[in-house]
């Protein structure tokens, strides 16, 4: 019983940081949006269901993150920029700031990987 009533706070402010951070993303091309919002989202699921529930009723940021959660898929254009994203960060991580061979390695792995997955996620016009 202890455990969770510091994992709680925890997860609580953790999700507070991510939506904060998800915000910033909406201005900032740099930051991930849709990412911090299903973080955020997961803190509060074991946190918080009122702040839970507010995520995904919220009239700009649920929608946002919806589709993700009902599988409906994302548009072709936010897959392209998302893709690219990773490969820009990993790449340049890769090629500026991580000296060791085999952390190098593993990062390009997990870009395949993510870009793997999100291409097997299903493609969803831009209006819907």
């Amino acid at each position: 019983m202890g455990r969770r009533r510091v994992l709680r706070p925890v997860l609580l402010a953790l999700g507070c940081l991510c939506v904060i951070l998800a915000v910033f993303g909406i201005f900032l091309p740099v930051l991930p949006t849709v990412p911090f919002l299903l973080l955020a989202l997961a803190c509060f699921a074991r946190s918080s269901d009122s702040f839970h529930a507010w995520l995904l009723n919220h009239n700009r940021l649920g929608p946002l993150i919806r589709p993700y959660l009902e599988n409906e898929g994302m548009p072709a254009g936010a897959k392209f920029k998302a893709i690219l994203l990773v490969w820009i960060s990993i790449g340049i991580s890769v090629v500026f700031f991580v000296p060791l061979l085999w952390v190098k390695v593993l990062l390009l792995v997990i870009a395949l990987a993510v870009t793997a997955y999100i291409m097997k996620m299903p493609v969803r016009s831009e209006q819907e």
